[in-house]
């Protein structure tokens, strides 16, 4: 009995984990069996759902490791069991696929779903899906060195334009830069009232 009671303790456990949302039948409703068979080929072309192939071999993982550390004497049990009882959920895979299947046809036409499926299907597309990921890494690598460029001369050519209008606003003016007697002049070697931080600018 206690054992009964810490498997189900523990499937709730990992079932809370699970963040699954699957689809209304309702919405399949309006869909053609050649509007879904679209949707499957877009989605076998783009391997929509390759990555959830480990979710049922990670889920008897994790329940064999949390029972065996608990019941340790019923190792070769506990494995076997969960083993064949994976295995006969293995069919369920199917669920996922249409439903997924129904998301990409609420999502594109069934022309879209097939113009998806030959570029997808083609050298050039699957090049793209192995590709991309490196693409992704170098593309953030360029925009980052790109963006410092930009922040270093839109600083520099900032200050340098504001440093020239002060310097021919000052000449044009030469009187408006003279002291008043209860201002005093700035001590040699301080920059005037105003102008801080130009220097650092540029």
């Amino acid at each position: 009995m206690m054992f009964t009671y810490r498997v189900r303790r523990t499937v709730a456990a990992l079932a809370a984990s699970a963040f699954v949302v699957l689809s209304s039948q309702a919405f399949a409703q309006d869909i053609s069996d050649t509007h879904i068979k679209a949707a499957r080929a877009a989605m076998a072309s783009v391997k929509a759902t390759e990555q959830y192939d480990m979710l049922l071999p990670a889920a008897a993982q994790m329940l064999k490791t949390e029972l065996i550390q608990q019941n340790p004497d019923l190792t070769d049990l506990i494995s076997s069991t969960i083993d064949e009882k994976a295995l006969a959920l293995a069919a369920r895979r199917a669920d996922l696929e249409r439903e997924v299947a129904l998301i990409y046809a609420r999502a594109f036409s069934e022309t879209e779903l097939n113009s998806i499926a030959t570029f997808y299907s083609s050298e050039a597309g699957q090049k793209l899906l192995t590709q991309g990921p490196l693409i992704n890494r170098e593309m953030t690598r360029a925009a980052d060195i790109w963006q410092r460029g930009i922040q270093r001369d839109l600083a520099t050519e900032v200050g340098t334009s504001i440093s020239k209008i002060v310097e021919a606003q000052a000449k044009a003016n030469p009187q408006a830069d003279e002291p008043t007697p209860e201002q005093g002049a700035a001590p040699q070697g301080e920059a005037a009232p105003g102008l801080e931080g130009l220097d650092q600018i540029q």
